[in-house]
């Protein structure tokens, strides 16, 4: 099949060649456009926030995603005159008006609202801000959802551009290394280029259809960038191996033959993984695997058309380095030091067996400190006016103040919240609220925006003493829900529901890991059917996905000791706290779930090679790994390099993902598939390999 595809693809070159010039240039168009329908949020469809968020909407014109907080000190001026300043610069935004203001010891804090979804009202953050300063309000701060998205998208976008640097001048530097000064050492990074940007094209096309999240960009380029340059140096190493003695079209076909094969489990192993992510009902994470499938797809797809092209067009000439030959030159000096720890494993398996696990035990140990939050207001950089305000508010109110939590009161009909009997029922549920150690300050009332026109709705502002994301304001959605809401003794068919941030926080947590049990579920059955019938060996198969685990929860020890316990944190300079956002253990286990899986295959298909061959066992542990380890080890570092763009930046959850992933490809590249998995097959033998 693939000697057929590889013909007709170097039949069509130049209608090949032309199809992705035209992708990328229409990536690169749309890209710019992409930013703009993307989103910070944290929406969970049909959960108690959820609902609660669409009664704030619908009865109260309030958007909790849409909103802004001004703050603004008085500066001896009277809190009325700051006011109505006030009202008229939000006046001056679609949809904008007041909802209410308080001042406290001097300094008026006003909440602003839209009907604007967060994308936007974010994009209506400095027209807000420039009302302000017309208004003689150059001193005021502007906070909120929509100004921190606002504040964190050129943030991205900065960081992006460095990562993005960062990652092809380590790339560059890798594979002159390993290539040597060659012209096929271009072709990685051709490759590269149409992927990322044919899949900001699918994604910018996608957006239209479903939720995109603000971090999709940074996944698809540095991700995209790693997996594009891994596949691609894969069929480069397999190309120098087959051109010798053959003529080009031969050698490309031939190449494709076996290292397409690979790219093709490869990449379905990665999609796999990111495939379960669809199961969670959580808009915020599914675009991340929605952009996670399109860029390994994509990248899949430019390394069985548009790189056997490339190839075809080097031939043997473009092998050639300009000086010294690369370590993957034609003697291949890795692939020595990989067959002499490949024997070195077959002579004592059960000793490096154990303390290969030993090991990755220990780099794990930190994962049973994990603690996960929704997501974090203080770790964002502290120079953005947003992050400013949020940092005054908390100095000088309390941190819960940032984000209040919104209880939601439907009366049944008979009952209205602006008669006496209904404020009786709503201060005692006020009471209750306030009497948690966790309440610094309760709001109620019998008339707008306590209470909506039809008497039916009513609302109670709950603020915490901590900021959003933390145990304990976590804690307090789930004591309003469980403990005071009943012990209140609301009339018969009054409905209550938590929204806000903090309990659009808690139903986020809930929903995502509600699932995982499903996602980890679906991806170990799924990979241990693929690879079983990639390697006709249910053995081998089930060891990948032991292995596969293994990384996978070294990865998270690795994460919990560099954010909460601060090892190595200040030489990279990555933020050090307690919680891990919640969606990045569950994207690092889908995306390092495929990608360990993806470094087994290359492995493991050299050793099925071998032993359909003829070789014996061991021979084919030895052959698979010194043919292998080394393209594997240089396709590990390679992504390392591309992940590392993600670490420099300046937003924690990012972070968090490319320390994750960092840590779990070189410990799964080293410890697990060079030492653990060849030491397993060792001491099983030809049991293996039934």
């Amino acid at each position: 099949m693939f000697n057929r595809w590889t013909r007709a693809v170097l039949r069509q070159r130049t209608a090949v060649v032309i199809t992705w010039t035209v992708l990328a240039v229409l990536g690169l168009s749309f890209s710019g456009a992409l930013s703009a329908r993307l989103t910070t949020s944290l929406n969970v469809p049909h959960s108690g926030s959820g609902r609660a968020n669409e009664i704030l909407a619908r009865h109260f014109h309030e958007n909790v995603e849409g909103s802004f907080t001004i703050v603004v000190t008085g500066d001896g001026e009277s809190p009325a005159s700051i006011e109505r300043r006030t009202a008229v610069a939000v006046a001056s935004i679609p949809t904008g008006q007041v909802l209410q203001s308080k001042e406290i010891g001097g300094v008026l804090y006003v909440e602003a609202d839209t009907n604007l979804d967060l994308a936007g009202a974010a994009a209506r953050t400095d027209q807000l801000r420039r009302a302000l300063v017309a208004q003689g309000l150059g001193r005021a701060l502007v906070t909120g959802p929509a100004a921190l998205q606002s504040d964190m998208t050129p943030v991205l976008k900065s960081d992006l551009r460095r990562g993005e640097f960062i990652a092809l001048a380590l790339a560059l530097m890798l594979l002159v290394l390993l290539l040597g000064v060659s012209a096929v050492v271009a072709i990685p990074f051709v490759v590269a280029v149409v992927t990322i940007t044919t899949s900001l094209l699918v994604v910018y096309l996608l957006s239209h259809l479903i939720t995109m999240v603000l971090y999709v960009p940074n996944v698809i380029e540095l991700i995209g960038l790693g997996l594009a340059i891994d596949y691609s140096l894969l069929i480069v190493h397999r190309f120098r191996k087959e051109i010798a003695g053959a003529t080009t079209s031969d050698a490309v076909v031939a190449t494709v033959a076996q290292a397409g094969r690979t790219v093709v489990i490869s990449s379905l192993a990665v999609m796999v993984g990111l495939a379960t992510l669809l199961l969670v009902p959580v808009p915020f994470l599914r675009s991340l695997g929605v952009a996670g499938i399109a860029v390994t797809l994509v990248s899949s797809a430019a390394a069985l058309t548009l790189q056997p092209v490339l190839l075809s067009l080097c031939g043997a000439r473009g092998l050639r380095s300009l000086g010294r030959s690369g370590l993957m030159g034609e003697s291949d000096r890795l692939a020595a030091g990989w067959s002499a720890l490949a024997r070195f494993v077959l002579r004592r398996p059960a000793g490096v067996l154990a303390t290969g696990v030993a090991v990755v035990v220990l780099i794990a140990a930190p994962a049973a400190w994990l603690q996960l939050t929704p997501g974090s207001l203080s770790a964002i950089p502290a120079s953005l006016a947003s992050a400013r305000a949020n940092a005054f508010m908390s100095h000088h109110v309390g941190p819960g103040v940032i984000t209040p939590d919104q209880v939601v009161l439907v009366a049944p009909p008979g009952l209205n919240w602006s008669s006496a009997t209904g404020q009786r029922e709503e201060t005692r549920l006020a009471t209750l609220i306030l009497a948690e150690p966790e309440v610094a300050d309760v709001a109620i009332g019998d008339r707008s925006p306590y209470v909506d026109a039809t008497g039916r709705y009513a609302q109670i502002f709950v603020v915490g003493r901590h900021q959003f994301g933390a145990p304990e304001s976590q804690q307090l959605v789930s004591r309003i829900r469980r403990h005071d809401v009943p012990a209140a003794r609301l009339t018969r068919g009054v409905r209550v529901y938590v929204g806000g941030a903090p309990a659009q926080g808690v139903d986020f947590l809930e929903r995502l890991y509600g699932s995982f049990a499903w996602v980890v579920t679906l991806a170990l059955a799924s990979a241990l059917v693929i690879l079983w019938r990639a390697f006709r060996s249910f053995v081998v198969a089930l060891l990948a996905i032991v292995g596969d685990l293994l990384s996978v929860v070294a990865a998270y020890g690795v994460t919990v000791a560099v954010f909460r316990f601060g090892v190595l944190g200040p030489w990279w300079g990555t933020y050090r706290v307690d919680q891990i956002e919640g969606w990045v253990p569950v994207f690092v286990f889908a995306m390092l779930f495929g990608l360990s899986m993806d470094y087994e295959v290359f492995i493991v298909a050299r050793m099925r090679e071998a032993r359909d061959a003829g070789a014996a066992w061991d021979s084919a542990i030895i052959s698979g790994l010194s043919q292998t380890g080394g393209v594997i080890s240089a396709a590990a570092l390679i992504m390392v390099g591309a992940l590392s763009g993600l670490v420099g930046g300046h937003v924690a959850g990012l972070q968090e993902l490319g320390v994750a992933l960092s840590a779990g490809v070189l410990i799964d590249a080293s410890l697990v598939r060079g030492v653990i998995m060849p030491a397993c097959l060792a001491l099983l033998g030809e049991r293996a390999w039934r």
